[in-house]
């Protein structure tokens, strides 16, 4: 048979296409679980019978419903900005995949500015999520995008820091280089620096994510939806639902990778190392998505201002003490 050879435009995009294929069956997976997750933690059992077994069809089952819904753009509502919302909210939500390291060699494309891309491109759909709010011509939801602006802004910050002291430790922006960094997982070694980075991560990305106990934003009780309120059908799926899971899931790869030891074993022993890497990847990619759905139920929703407080008078000072931290270790701490 004649040798295939590709160019690095096609190999890019099968990467691409493989991404696209992963990404909503990954959402799809940690929706289901979401639903499971939350009933057990709260005593109950959960969907049972779209599906048959254990209520395995039920997102599907709800895209369905949606899929029947009317699509209604509000009369007096910026029709061109309303439409291209779930845009600008849908696309980041995938494009944040491209670099992340499932294996030594299944990565899209491993930048050496991996974390700033990753930082980047994150945040882009909060201006989706802006665009949705002022052109609904709604007042609840102008102001959930408010909340959502000023939650990005509070929440970035301890993001970036425990990041960077991520990328200090590892001498490296690029994931791949942190990921091989990592003879022990940051998350255990130096002692007390990476498991503090770790829970601000946590902690901020729960923020970021606008998940409860911080989901203000997209509060029902008091704005209904927040800036998705004037949406229906598969626009609201790809403006809020797709996109929270999502970007849910791509936090936990993440934080997998940065603190977690990514596709490394979890500690340099002999027998885990026969383990393949994106099994390893998975399993901390899992355990990242449980702590995400554990947090949920578990904690009532924080106020606006408490919100803010807990961002600018804790998390960022603490992520402040740990880059000077960092930076000590860096300098003067023992060789592994």
């Amino acid at each position: 048979m004649p040798e295939i050879t590709l160019t690095a435009w096609q190999i890019l995009l099968v990467k691409v296409g493989i991404i696209l294929a992963v990404v909503p069956t990954a959402t799809l997976v940690a929706g289901y679980a979401e639903h499971k997750v939350m009933a057990h933690l709260q005593h109950r059992l959960g969907p049972m019978y779209p599906g048959g077994f254990h209520g395995w069809a039920i997102l599907l089952a709800d895209g369905l419903k949606f899929i029947l819904k009317e699509d209604i753009i509000p009369e007096k509502a910026d029709k061109r900005v309303f439409s291209l919302a779930p845009i600008m909210i849908f696309v980041p939500a995938v494009l944040v995949y491209l670099v992340i390291p499932v294996d030594r060699s299944l990565i899209v494309e491993d930048l050496d500015v991996g974390i700033f891309y990753l930082l980047a491109i994150s945040s882009v759909g909060t201006i989706g999520v802006l665009m949705a709010g002022w052109s609904s011509a709604n007042k609840y939801a102008l102001i959930g995008a408010l909340r959502a602006a000023a939650q990005l802004i509070a929440y970035e910050l301890p993001i970036v820091l425990s990041a960077a002291v991520v990328a200090m430790l590892a001498g490296s922006l690029s994931l791949v280089s942190i990921v091989e960094a990592q003879d022990w997982p940051f998350i255990l070694w130096p002692p007390g620096i990476g498991l503090a980075a770790f829970l601000v991560f946590t902690m901020a990305g729960v923020a970021e994510l606008t998940r409860p106990p911080f989901d203000m934003p997209v509060a029902e009780s008091e704005i209904i939806t927040g800036a998705f309120t004037e949406y229906s059908g598969m626009r609201f799926i790809f403006s809020y639902f797709f996109p929270e899971v999502a970007n849910m899931v791509a936090f936990a790869a993440i934080g997998a990778t940065l603190f977690l030891g990514g596709y490394q074993p979890i500690v340099p022993w002999g027998p885990l190392e026969v383990i393949p890497g994106f099994v390893w990847f998975l399993l901390k990619t899992s355990f990242m998505i449980f702590i995400f759905l554990w947090i949920r139920p578990t904690f009532p929703r924080l106020r606006e201002d408490q919100l803010q407080k807990f961002a600018w008078k804790l998390l960022i000072p603490v992520s402040l003490v740990l880059i000077l931290g960092a930076g000590a270790w860096v300098l003067y701490g023992p060789e592994m």
